[in-house]
């Protein structure tokens, strides 16, 4: 692992990089990351969110490597394997598509697909496959393991590096886009953490008694920034007209789904903009619409929330809402007509990433683990066992919302009320 050059990170300081990263750094497929913006369109909140995927990647490697040297010096891996998780943490997000998970949305509802199946896909069929194979490395590896898939079961915590609690990419985003959000809530001692993890039962846990403080505000920094940045609702508004309007057009525009890998890697935000500004003079109904949501987001003319409906334990109502279209479809469409407006312009809004004790990767419930020192050696303890504090800050809260145009704010939420009332739900659900 040789250093060639480094770079200038505000978050991290200086970034060193060895000539496979810096191959696959300036490759055309990886350099399109600096196309996307991370947050989507947080910038009409926070000014400052203008920050890319391909930032958020090579920091992601960064936070890679200091997780693999510390497992190294406690002779978990070798020193290839450091490099092999460097160069998946690099690659993690290679799949996304224009707009980041905005764009996800629509590639899950017509495609069925994520941005790590996309990923895997770009990996094993670009020219970054080829510069991974060129330097000795297995790209269907690094595939795997660049989206928490390796099936290695005796080293299984190798993917919990990319795609686990402890995972580079949450330590890296948290940092990020606090930092350009220009908030404290996503602030913690990165490297106090990495310091803090071991391994128990072939399970990245942290350190409870040598760790407590930055573990709880690890815990806190993802709750704050999920409430405050990820889902605010004024961020949430945004993004969610971008979606609706892409979702008008997609197919006319060649967004989604896309016939091939070459034409999913020309998409990008800059793109996907001039797409939906040459709308402008359509006449289809969709295309009207499409256009008409995204001259009002180019505008900062955004839709208001009317409802909102905060969930602090799992049921089958937010289970259905969540996984099925279909469902909120149908409630949009009561809405509307209750409402008497275009049911097209309600929209019911649900994270697509689910809040604090969530694997990202597998979308359900994970605790996050933690391991105490005894005579007998590191016994694993969960978060509820050791704290009731950190045990009430990581229960389960996400927050449903229904959003419209400023128009019809007033007659949406009276439908709203009345239609959206638990029994109301528990009816719909059911059917």
């Amino acid at each position: 692992m040789k250093r060639i050059g480094e770079i200038k990170d505000p978050v991290h300081g200086y970034i060193h990089f060895t000539e496979v990263e810096k191959e696959v750094i300036d490759s055309p497929t990886f350099q399109r990351l600096r196309r996307i913006k991370q947050l989507a369109c947080a910038d009409l909140t926070y000014p400052g969110a203008v920050h890319t995927r391909f930032v958020h990647c090579i920091g992601t490697m960064h936070v890679s490597g200091l997780i693999g040297n510390h497992l190294m010096e406690k002779n978990y891996i070798s020193i290839d394997e450091v490099q092999k998780l460097r160069l998946a943490g690099l690659l993690h997000d290679v799949g996304h598509g224009p707009f980041s998970h905005v764009y996800e949305e629509i590639l899950d509802r017509y495609t069925n697909l994520t941005h790590e199946d996309l990923g895997e896909k770009i990996i094993k069929e670009t020219e970054i496959g080829d510069i991974l194979e060129k330097h000795g490395y297995s790209k269907h590896e690094i595939s795997k393991l660049a989206v928490g898939r390796l099936d290695v079961k005796e080293k299984k915590f190798l993917n919990q590096v990319i795609a686990g609690q402890f995972a580079s990419d949450i330590m890296d985003y948290l940092l990020r886009d606090s930092y350009f959000a220009g908030v404290e809530y996503g602030r913690f001692d990165v490297y106090r953490l990495v310091e803090s993890l071991d391994l128990v039962d072939n399970n990245l846990a942290a350190d409870y008694s040598g760790a407590f403080g930055v573990l709880e505000a690890y815990i806190i920094s993802r709750i704050e920034m999920f409430n405050v940045v990820y889902f605010h609702r004024t961020v949430r508004a945004a993004n969610v007209m971008l979606a609706r309007s892409m979702d008008f057009a997609h197919e006319e525009l060649g967004l989604c789904p896309v016939k091939s890998l070459e034409e999913f890697l020309l998409l990008d935000d800059y793109k996907t903009m001039l797409a939906l500004e040459s709308l402008k003079n359509e006449t289809k109904n969709n295309l009207v619409k499409a256009y008409k949501i995204y001259s009002h987001l180019k505008e900062r003319k955004l839709f208001k929330s009317t409802y909102e409906l905060i969930i602090h334990q799992r049921n089958d109502f937010f289970t259905n809402l969540i996984n099925k279209v279909s469902i909120r479809k149908k409630i949009e469409a009561e809405i509307g007509e209750k409402a008497k407006v275009d049911p097209d312009y309600v929209v019911i809004d649900v994270p697509q990433l689910l809040s604090v004790p969530i694997n990202p990767a597998e979308r359900k419930r994970s605790e996050i683990l933690v391991y105490k020192k005894t005579p007998e050696g590191k016994k694993t303890q969960r978060i509820r066992e050791i704290s009731p504090f950190l045990s009430s800050l990581s229960e389960f809260i996400d927050i449903v919302r229904v959003y419209t145009l400023p128009e019809y704010r007033k007659k949406v939420t009276e439908a709203c009320e009345k239609i959206l009332s638990p029994k109301s739900l528990s009816e719909r659900i059911s059917m």
